[in-house]
């Protein structure tokens, strides 16, 4: 199957591959459980523990993005074939919401009320799930591993409920910045960024390695517009040197075709959530073939410098990889083997790992609580900043380029803070993947 009709085929698949489950509780937030047998809380039974998540299955954001769902559902799948944990199977509920913050609501609703789920999980998008933030801590539902590096989700005072999980776009930008301040200084720099909380704390975290004087054009888009040809106009006539994305995989491959097209070549930086190059490689074939011409996309992204906190799709020698191989041949074939993959399936492991920590009777509160006190490992290069003072998810990421279909990574883990705070070295090495995939106590 060729790589545009895998990604048009992406939201059909992932809304077919839900699992429907009883319900343990017919009450509302909070922990008390329905009186089943074996039923803690809400959304637990004995024999299941049901979480929800809304995802853009269809949309601006479907692109790769519909895929991270099915990589988690195939995860859970094997998981519970591996005995689930605590003899609980995880039944995953996706609601699709179109990266349309309208629906993110009534879908986040739905979940909470009518499918009374234990906790919403990777709800994607930092536009979407800001709708939700406020409703789901007030209900008291466990909201975890936001898929989004939004800075808003690290808010335990205000949000207890809420963590984040991939690394905060300010984080990801002081990353950026300083290895502009030590490769490019002098040259001129400009970004395009999503105008909302991602693009705007990106740019925080730039700005602090970046001087002003050195950025010569800022171009922003909203979410749903596709012509991005002013925007690179702009940019292409700034004559940057450097041209950082703070974009989508939709955005990312319509600035870059809006850029060929004025055959300008900068160095581009993209932010680790628009740049896995399958996903690129063929939204730009795509895109292309709708507007009338045949190209290849690959060549396109080559040398496209990003950063990753997971292992690459491509190191063969990490056992993570190893392990998520081995899930996707047997669950979700048909889907080609990306960071949207990896990512789908590395933040299923790690709730899995919270549910273990919560024990063998989980509340609602229980789960908030085994985050903050447990140090959970898993397949990040770089630590998680976990406790009851933080709930900021990875906290720092490793500089590579986009080379084939992979990335080869440059120098080594780096970590750091959301304010002022130094770029250092990881401080410890990725732990490997436990044997048979299963995390335990």
């Amino acid at each position: 199957m060729r790589r545009a009709e895998v990604l048009r085929a992406l939201a059909g698949f992932v809304a077919t591959a839900v699992m429907a489950a009883g319900c343990g509780s017919a009450g509302g937030s909070g922990d008390k459980g329905g009186g089943g047998k074996g039923a803690s809380a809400p959304g637990v039974t004995a024999t299941t523990v049901t979480i929800g998540s809304h995802q853009p299955l269809t949309g601006p954001a479907a692109p790769g993005y519909s895929a991270n769902s099915a990589a988690s559902k195939a995860y859970f799948d094997y998981l519970n074939a591996n005995g689930g944990i605590h003899g609980r199977k995880i039944v995953l509920k996706v609601a699709d919401d179109v990266y349309n913050p309208t629906q993110t609501v009534d879908v986040v609703h739905r979940l909470v009320l009518q499918d009374k789920v234990f906790a919403v999980f990777n709800g994607l998008g930092t536009p979407t799930h800001t709708k939700v933030l406020d409703y789901l801590n007030a209900q008291r539902v466990p909201d975890l591993f936001v898929a989004s590096g939004c800075g808003c989700w690290d808010q335990p005072g205000k949000n207890p409920y809420t963590f984040g999980w991939q690394p905060d776009y300010t984080r990801e930008g002081k990353i950026f910045g300083q290895y502009i301040k030590n490769r490019f200084a002098g040259k001129k720099v400009a970004y395009f960024y999503q105008n909302d909380d991602f693009g705007q704390d990106g740019l925080k975290g730039l700005a602090k390695y970046v001087p002003a004087s050195q950025v010569v054009s800022r171009q922003s888009y909203q979410p749903g517009t596709t012509d991005v040809g002013a925007q690179a106009l702009a940019i292409a006539q700034s004559k940057a040197d450097v041209v950082v994305l703070l974009t989508i995989p939709t955005y990312t491959a319509l600035f870059r075709l809006a850029s060929l097209k004025l055959n300008y070549k900068p160095q581009f930086m993209v932010s680790n959530v628009g740049s896995d190059p399958i996903t690129l490689s063929g939204l730009l074939e795509s895109f292309a073939k709708r507007g009338g011409t045949s190209l290849k996309g690959s060549p396109l992204i080559q040398g496209m410098i990003s950063d990753i906190y997971l292992p690459a799709p491509g190191d063969e020698s990490n056992s993570w990889i190893r392990l998520y191989k081995k899930i996707h041949a047997k669950y979700i074939p048909n889907l080609p083997f990306n960071g949207n993959i990896v990512y789908g399936m590395s933040a299923a492991y790690t709730f899995a790992q919270a549910l273990q920590a919560a024990g063998p009777a989980p509340t609602r509160k229980g789960l908030v609580d085994a985050l903050e006190r447990s140090k959970l490992t898993g397949p990040g290069l770089v630590p998680f900043a976990y406790s009851k003072g933080s709930h900021a998810g990875y906290i720092g990421a490793q500089i590579g380029r986009i080379d084939g279909d992979s990335v080869t990574v440059e120098g080594g883990p780096l970590t750091t803070d959301a304010g002022d705070g130094p770029i250092q070295a990881a401080p410890a090495a990725q732990p490997q993947a436990p044997a048979n995939g299963v995390p335990t106590g």
